[in-house]
């Protein structure tokens, strides 16, 4: 059993079809049909159902097309690891993070990372932080920023950024002189929510309590557009400061800390231990490393604390 069988193998198994896959390998069809050959003889098994119109894989065919694929990824991810010696970072970089975090979390790092390795593409994956581990674990991105924490035990975890979350009111709000605010004096007035996510999850537990006369005045996806439409007036929310710190800094909004209460939102760059890095991904990691000057050892910190 060797890279070129299994390569066959996997192609005939891609297309469903013996010429195809010799098409696709400029190869004869007698040759790619005797490599097949080959390796049934070496597994004892019948790999394919040539019965049909089609080639189907076989029971036997369907476990080792699983480890084919993951034998010949290691072999390019070997390949690729000895090119990289002595090289200069170059390629592309793919990086998974919702949208507030490209907004407000990245662009130092990112501009730190470009003026070092000019000659590398970022390439940006949106989404939520479950679909982003998602995109992690299967290795259609080579990093993501996500919120913290995560149970996968496969990833490593460097954290990144944490921000305190506060109310956010509109500068001519009733309760903008206040000091402070309690729940309580939150859940009287109509809410603007995140729809979905984590932050979501921690606002409802908090305002468990007063549920049945709560005020949800809207549910939306975006930060960007929760605090318009909380600058519009139409309700107040809870935001990390950092997010709502231009529209404070130009007096469109006012932030006022939780009263009796610390929620604290945290990010974490993660990305799979057991699978090989490109040296683009690693570079980026030691800029993340060096700028948050955290730990050498991943590990998770809790993303809400909440004291009374």
């Amino acid at each position: 059993m060797d890279y070129d069988q299994l390569a066959s193998f996997l192609e005939v198994a891609k297309l469903q079809s013996f010429s195809r896959a010799a098409e696709k390998l400029f190869r004869t069809q007698p040759a790619i049909s005797a490599q097949v050959r080959l390796l049934e003889q070496e597994c004892g098994e019948k790999l394919f159902d040539r019965s049909g119109k089609k080639v189907l894989l076989t029971p036997a065919g369907e476990i080792l097309c699983r480890y084919a694929e993951k034998l010949l990824g290691m072999q390019k991810e070997a390949l690729q690891a000895i090119a990289e010696l002595n090289q200069t970072p170059r390629g592309k970089l793919y990086i998974g993070a919702n949208e507030a975090t490209c907004l407000y979390v990245l662009p130092r790092t990112f501009a730190r990372f470009k003026h070092l390795y000019p000659l590398v593409q970022i390439s940006i994956y949106r989404n939520f932080s479950h679909k982003i581990l998602q995109k992690v674990q299967e290795g259609a991105v080579d990093l993501g920023i996500v919120t913290l924490p995560q149970t996968m035990n496969n990833m490593e975890v460097i954290p990144v950024f944490r921000d305190e979350v506060q109310v956010v009111v509109p500068k001519n709000h009733p309760l903008a002189k206040n000091r402070s605010v309690t729940v309580e004096q939150m859940s009287q007035h109509p809410l603007i929510l995140p729809k979905t996510g984590h932050t979501r999850v921690v606002i409802d537990r908090l305002l468990r309590e007063f549920r049945d006369h709560l005020q949800i005045s809207m549910e939306l996806a975006s930060v960007e557009t929760i605090k318009k439409f909380v600058g519009a007036g139409l309700g107040i929310s809870l935001i990390s400061r950092t997010y709502a710190q231009p529209e404070v800094t130009a007096g469109l909004l006012k932030l006022i800390p939780l009263d009796g209460q610390k929620i604290y939102r945290e990010l974490g760059l993660v990305y799979r231990r057991d699978r090989y890095l490109s040296l683009p991904a690693k570079v980026f990691i030691d800029v993340v490393r060096e700028s948050t000057k955290a730990p050498q050892s991943g590990s998770s910190i809790a993303t809400t604390n909440t004291t009374r």
